[in-house]
């Protein structure tokens, strides 16, 4: 792990040095991104206040908030609406087929990101359209999001959310009154995938990972194309 970022490690200083140059030299910032991606090798590091974490229990790769990361080298030498695009909603500047995107970001990381994309992104989005069909179910009595939140994880994972986060920290070794920060809530999130895989049958797996990215796909989020 590095944590000075005035000193980044060989592979790291080289990653940086290849982003710059690739778009100086005039090819396209995203490619020269991904291939930065490519070369770039700790799994975490801190900036400053603040920590990042690119793998996730070792074997999730959080690609996008390396690209972040990244994108801070060059941030004037990048178009700001197709890097926040990118960024915000995982929708690259342009659409590369599976096996260029796996190619320029290399094997290894392209199986970490296809975990990080069905462990949380697909995750994430499939909480949010079952709590989407409770707001309509419940249109004329809304309730609280609290409630529709709690339903959801009912409904998913037949359990309360509270009861998860419970046996999560304890099969992580969090303190039971730890706070969720974004990266112990993707953590959490990946946990929740792979309870719903030891927990669910098959049928119902299958249902819910298609809706789930389904719904990705109406909202036009994420280079589902490179899947």
């Amino acid at each position: 792990m590095n944590t000075n970022p005035n000193h980044p490690a060989p592979a790291e200083e080289e990653a940086i040095r290849h982003l710059k140059d690739a778009i100086a030299s005039g090819k396209h910032w995203y490619i020269s991104l991904l291939e930065a991606i490519n070369i770039w090798q700790i799994p975490e590091e801190t900036l400053g206040n603040r920590q990042y974490k690119y793998i996730i229990d070792g074997e999730v790769f959080d690609w996008l908030l390396l690209a972040e990361r990244l994108c801070q080298t060059v941030d004037e030498s990048i178009p700001q609406d197709e890097k926040q695009a990118l960024l915000f909603n995982g929708e690259p500047p342009l659409k590369l087929d599976t096996d260029e995107f796996k190619q320029l970001i290399g094997s290894r990381k392209y199986q970490q990101y296809l975990n990080f994309f069905y462990g949380i992104t697909v995750e994430e989005a499939l909480l949010q359209v079952v709590e989407d069909e409770i707001r309509k179910e419940r249109s004329f009595n809304s309730g609280n999001e609290d409630s529709i939140t709690d339903e959801a994880y009912r409904r998913i994972y037949d359990c309360t959310q509270h009861n998860l986060l419970k046996i999560f920290s304890r099969e992580k070794g969090f303190p039971q009154q730890c706070s969720i920060d974004l990266a112990v809530l993707k953590k959490f999130t990946y946990w929740l995938f792979k309870y719903r895989l030891r927990t669910c049958d098959k049928a119902r797996i299958a249902s819910d990972t298609k809706k789930a990215i389904t719904w990705l796909k109406s909202k036009n989020k994420y280079n589902i194309t490179s899947l």
